[in-house]
């Protein structure tokens, strides 16, 4: 048998043990061993050994854990609930302006935080009734929650970002700072798409009541403070990072610190908080480090059976495809694979294919990581089976549909394809500010 089928059964037998629901650990890591005990005998084992100690010896793995922390703490202490409050204010007058803050307070949670799900927990529970009850469109306020809700695997400090790093072996800082613009477009994006859009149908983002947001510009003053705190924690971890006083392992304690400290000045620092905070970081760590382990030995076997050369031969060789049209193939496949995975496991399936391909077609392993990012967003809002579509389904109220959360995501999947499409045409959206920062 050849190691091209070898490398085929590999695949189907992953996607297969996926699909019947197994978790995404156990079936990457139950072919991996399988396949290199099957290959190679007993001294398979020392390939997915090998694979392991190289994640634990990276030093920057210590970042995954302290940034999830300080995205918990900094929710379970309510301070996202002063920052909408604060753009509840500032922004009411304006038609669909609750909805522009909601997206506004995205990205806050998504600068202290770099998850999704945190986003979208925030965003069903803080600003999803507030929206309800002022009479905005439940199709459009769906849709703005959870575009919203995505800009946290792409805006720094982004989780995503982390583990695509540790799997591709790129610097996470670059990364980081490449996903930065194309992240604050994306969220321009969805601004002006909410302002024309309620301007042109007033009725779907009605303005605050006048008395409701008439107040002294003192008390107006007063609430900016609710914006200090999150401001103070972003500057502690990525101004310092950037001016190179602290590493990116440092800058994450310094994150996790501050976030800590925040949570107490405010006063909300109890033991409940830090049960909570404590629980749900150490089940999410762990989660990611299993997918990361099992990527990683599935991987090692996959560089053994020389896949990776057979594959490019497939599309160079045989199918006589350019660079850019393999890309965009690779791109249209993480489409199709996020209609049924979240991005993690889109990751890790196809990172031992894609990304030594990528970087045999000539293109910045950087740049494709910010595409692999924007890429996964849109999976995550596509149906049938988009992450986010069933995470907003089991938190949104009753009266929100499965077909209104489906009809929200139509015009916000457009203005990310419109995102995608600018990164991929002007590379430097990602490549500039690293690129700026890294050449001092």
């Amino acid at each position: 048998m050849s190691y091209e089928v070898i490398a085929l059964l590999m695949f189907s037998s992953m996607m297969l043990m996926l699909m019947t629901g197994q978790r995404v650990f156990g079936a990457i890591g139950a072919v991996a061993a399988i396949a290199s005990l099957t290959l190679w005998g007993v001294g398979g084992s020392e390939i997915s050994f090998g694979a392991a100690m190289k994640l634990m010896k990276w030093f920057p793995l210590l970042t995954l854990p302290l940034f999830i922390y300080m995205g918990y703490i900094l929710a379970e202490s309510g301070i996202a609930d002063d920052l909408y409050k604060m753009f509840h204010v500032w922004m009411g007058g304006l038609n669909g302006g609750l909805a522009v803050g909601t997206i506004l307070l995205m990205v806050v949670i998504s600068a202290m935080n770099g998850l999704s799900v945190a986003g979208m927990a925030i965003g069903t529970t803080i600003a999803l009734p507030e929206l309800l009850k002022r009479g905005y469109d439940k199709i459009m306020v769906t849709g703005v929650i959870q575009a919203g809700s995505s800009l946290g695997i792409l805006v720094p400090p982004s989780v995503v970002l982390v583990l695509y790093g540790m799997i591709a072996r790129q610097p996470v800082g670059q990364l980081w700072l490449a996903g930065a613009i194309p992240g604050l477009m994306m969220a321009s994006l969805f601004i002006i798409y909410i302002i024309v859009r309620c301007r042109a149908q007033p009725e779907l983002g009605p303005p605050l009541p006048l008395e409701e947001r008439q107040m002294p510009m003192r008390e107006k003053l007063k609430l900016l403070r609710a914006g200090l705190l999150p401001l103070f924690i972003f500057v502690m971890m990525t101004g310092l990072f950037l001016m190179g006083i602290t590493s990116l392992v440092e800058s994450s304690a310094v994150g996790a610190l501050s976030a800590t400290f925040a949570a107490l000045v405010k006063g909300r620092l109890n033991k409940r908080v830090m049960e909570e905070t404590m629980r749900k970081t150490l089940g999410i760590s762990c989660m990611f480090m299993w997918i990361i382990l099992a990527a990683l030995a599935f991987g090692a076997v996959f560089d053994g059976l020389g896949a990776v050369k057979a594959i490019e031969g497939f599309f160079i060789g045989q199918l006589a495809l350019g660079p850019w049209e393999v890309l965009i193939l690779m791109q249209l496949s993480f489409l199709l694979m996020g209609t049924f995975l979240d991005d993690t496991a889109m990751l890790v399936i196809v990172a031992p294919l894609y990304i030594p391909l990528v970087d045999m077609l000539g293109f910045n392993l950087i740049w494709y990581g910010v595409l692999y990012t924007i890429t996964s967003q849109i999976a995550y809002m596509t149906p049938p089976f988009g992450y986010n579509l069933f995470l907003m389904r089991a938190m949104a109220p009753k009266e929100v549909s499965l077909m209104d959360i489906y009809r929200s995501i139509i015009p916000f999947v457009g203005v990310m394809l419109l995102a995608l499409v600018l990164v991929m045409v002007f590379p430097q959206l990602a490549l500039w500010l690293p690129n700026l920062v890294y050449s001092r």
